[in-house]
């Protein structure tokens, strides 16, 4: 479906990175936001490191697994996100489904979500802070979020 943003996400998992990984930003009824390191010098090296946009072939329905992106083109990195419900407004706007969640949806519908939008609009952790301070920042502050302890590819 996105060739660019699964051979990233394969990679990433294959290195390793995947591991003690917060759930940032969790919205009820739309994503839950993860893929930023808990050791900043791990996003120092990431910090600069996008990949090409792939075209959607896929709906953001509930449980697809999408890279997180700014406006501008080419700007996929390291975030992403999986989608609570379907999404389809996401499509004409260039988030590219790569995976899809085939089974545990209901430890992402758990996932915690008090925190909400992220700061400093809201009272979610602040990416910035997340990138300069890592997993001491949101542990000390935001102790309910949950983790991906580690992921591994399986052939």
């Amino acid at each position: 479906w996105s060739p660019r943003g699964a051979d990233r996400f394969y990679n990433l998992a294959q290195s390793g990175y995947f591991t003690d990984i917060a759930f940032f930003r969790v919205l009820d009824g739309f994503v839950a936001q993860f893929g930023i390191h808990g050791d900043p010098k791990v996003n120092q090296a990431w910090r600069l490191a996008t990949i090409q946009d792939d075209a959607v072939k896929q709906r953001n329905q509930r449980g697809s697994i999408v890279f997180a992106k700014t406006g501008q083109p080419h700007s996929r990195s390291v975030q992403f996100f999986i989608n609570f419900q379907d999404n389809f407004g996401l499509d004409n706007q260039g988030f590219s489904p790569f995976g899809r969640v085939v089974e545990g949806m209901s430890v992402v519908d758990s996932l915690h979500s008090g925190y909400g939008e992220g700061g400093p609009g809201g009272r979610g952790p602040s990416q910035d802070r997340i990138e300069q301070e890592g997993n001491p920042y949101l542990k000390r502050a935001f102790p309910k979020l949950d983790y991906i302890q580690r992921a591994v590819v399986q052939e």
